[in-house]
């Protein structure tokens, strides 16, 4: 189920990513060749004026094919040259290769807008102003490998429900609907003694206890979790769309500048794969976010889309990005970079991402195992 869930969200983002280059493509007066769902091989095709619509047999995205977004002889001289994408001013290709990051990022504060509509799980301390947070409860934000936590069972999203030491008769020890204030006293003021501590949660729906004992390090007992309160922040329809925006524009911040100190830290050679997911990896998260709920699926999905809008503006050969710079190339030389040239290094920037997929997706399957 999670599979075809990840495959349904990655085709509806790339798609709308997609339609915002053929949609302004359209407007400009640039001839659209083909509009693929899926990628090839073609199963079929429909024709309507001088767009093929084809439906593939690969269903992770789409794709648009562009006359002229390739230069060639046909494409910067032949009859329909008027209608080239390349031939077009410089104003109006960067729009239509902007047009794709653009649909991520509406598209993303449509799906957050939607989530606060419906009741979108929001840190306490961080709700709108004017607005309190219902159903307030401890949350389990991350689990560090191996640690008593995680040996235990817990995962993160699990509602922390009450908190006891089994072994003591103290009622101060029992705990319900603690804070993460609260946990971590507790496991404080029992020093460096061994002792177990029992957990309570709700997960999908279905309530459970483990236990575990905390472990020692540097003389300060652990258990390996991150906590928040989290309450859900549900509004109405006018300020969903304020509170959508406002929350697209600091994910897009925040995504920006990690993705920045990741490169950094990669081309310093810092860089952990561990800390990337490809699409195995992805589709964990998908069944973790569908156990929790559709609101959770979709902040998932909005998240996705703003990764894939920042990714493409990267300035590298085969992403829009790449592309944007050799218009900005283009406009300060005077005259078009050779053809052969620009069709030679978007080949080999595509070659490069994929074998960086095919790197990244190694290393989601070995951490499976």
């Amino acid at each position: 189920m999670s599979i075809v869930i990840f495959i349904i969200i990655l085709l509806v983002l790339v798609l709308v990513h997609e339609f915002g280059h053929f949609f302004s493509a359209k407007k400009f007066g640039i001839k659209v060749e083909e509009f693929g769902f899926g990628f090839p091989p073609k199963l079929f095709g429909i024709k309507k004026e001088e767009t093929e619509y084809t439906f593939n047999l690969l269903p992770l995205g789409g794709f648009v094919k562009i006359f002229g977004e390739n230069p060639d002889d046909e494409n910067t001289k032949g009859p329909e040259a008027n209608r080239s994408f390349v031939n077009k001013p410089k104003w109006q290709q960067a729009v239509v290769l902007f047009a794709g990051v653009f649909a991520n990022f509406l598209l993303a504060w449509l799906l957050f807008s939607v989530g606060f509509m419906s009741g979108l799980p929001t840190s306490a301390g961080s709700e709108p102003a004017g607005y309190q947070l219902s159903d307030v409860h401890l949350i389990v934000v991350s689990v560090a490998p191996d640690s008593p936590a995680e040996n235990a069972g817990l995962k993160t999203g699990d509602k922390i429900n009450s908190v006891l030491i089994p072994e003591s008769s103290n009622s101060a020890d029992f705990i319900q609907n603690p804070t993460a204030l609260d946990l971590q006293k507790l496991i404080a003021g029992r020093g460096s003694q061994d002792f177990n501590l029992a957990i309570n949660y709700t997960r999908a729906g279905a309530e459970d206890m483990v236990i575990m004992k905390p472990a020692l390090v540097d003389g300060k007992q652990h258990i390996g979790i991150s906590m928040d309160m989290i309450g859900t922040a549900k509004l109405p329809f006018f300020r969903a769309l304020l509170e959508g925006a406002r929350l697209d524009w600091h994910v897009t911040k925040g995504t920006a500048v990690g993705l920045y100190t990741l490169i950094t830290e990669g081309i310093q050679g810092k860089g952990d794969f561990a800390t990337i997911a490809g699409p195995v990896g992805m589709v964990g998260i998908v069944g973790d976010a569908y156990e929790f709920g559709f609101v959770y699926l979709l902040s998932f999905a909005a998240l996705i889309s703003v990764n894939l809008g920042i990714i493409n503006l990267i300035p590298f050969p085969a992403l829009d990005g790449g592309r944007l710079l050799f218009l900005l190339i283009e406009k300060i030389k005077g005259s078009r970079i050779n053809p052969k040239t620009s069709n030679a290094l978007n080949m080999a920037g595509f070659f490069v991402l994929i074998l960086l997929m095919v790197i990244v997706t190694y290393h989601d399957v070995v951490k499976l195992f």
